[in-house]
């Protein structure tokens, strides 16, 4: 199995599998039918970082499992095939919309759905609603062009609900939004946030 990567949603055999949670909501509102998503963070002992939501958006817990307790796993990208939002039971929600609008067009990466409307679209559990954010990732593993992003940008300008872009690269992720708009960014990485102007180079402040 490929090694999870942040964002995924992960699905566990049974509640023993999930460690380290001290948050007494998790007990009640979770299970192992619903998925735990990966989070950036140090790795301890081979283990995988990630957080638990719950019904409300305070309720959000970090916790830590083992890649042997995962039976599966669905990536934000495979969210963006068309049949997928389709046949979602919120197609007619605004956010959702504006993803089968993004999914119209052909893009020079690979893009995926996170937040809440990419876990209501791999569960159906109502966690979204008309004034949810959409919230995107584009995977760059090698630097693109300012002006190609652009593009992107600014059709997302136009959905019917806010949007908002984290461009992944190999060092962490970033707002593509502030890169647009600034000299340099704030890169998260598994050792924290860096303050770098080129987040495609390691190391680089």
């Amino acid at each position: 199995m490929n090694t999870p990567r942040p964002h995924d949603l992960l699905w566990l055999d049974d509640h023993a599998q999930l460690e380290g949670v001290s948050e007494e909501w998790v007990a009640s509102q979770w299970r192992p039918s619903l998925p735990v998503v990966v989070r950036r963070d140090v790795n301890h002992e081979g283990r995988i970082p990630v957080g638990v939501r719950g019904m409300r958006r305070d309720q959000r817990a970090a916790g830590w499992v083992n890649s042997a307790s995962i039976k599966r796993t669905v990536s934000p990208e495979s969210l963006t095939a068309r049949d997928v939002l389709l046949n979602s039971p919120f197609v007619s929600m605004p956010p959702v919309q504006g993803a089968i609008q993004l999914a119209l067009r052909e893009w020079p990466w690979i893009w995926g759905i996170t937040g809440s409307v990419g876990y209501a679209l791999a569960t159906e559990v109502p966690v979204l609603h008309a004034e949810s954010d959409l919230d995107l990732l584009i995977r760059c593993p090698q630097p693109v062009e300012r002006e190609t992003l652009q593009e992107w940008q600014q059709v997302i300008g136009l959905l019917l609900c806010r949007a908002d872009t984290q461009i992944e690269t190999p060092q962490g992720a970033f707002a593509l939004a502030e890169w647009l708009r600034d000299r340099r960014v704030l890169l998260k990485t598994s050792s924290g946030p860096q303050l770098v102007s080129d987040p495609w180079i390691s190391g680089e402040k």
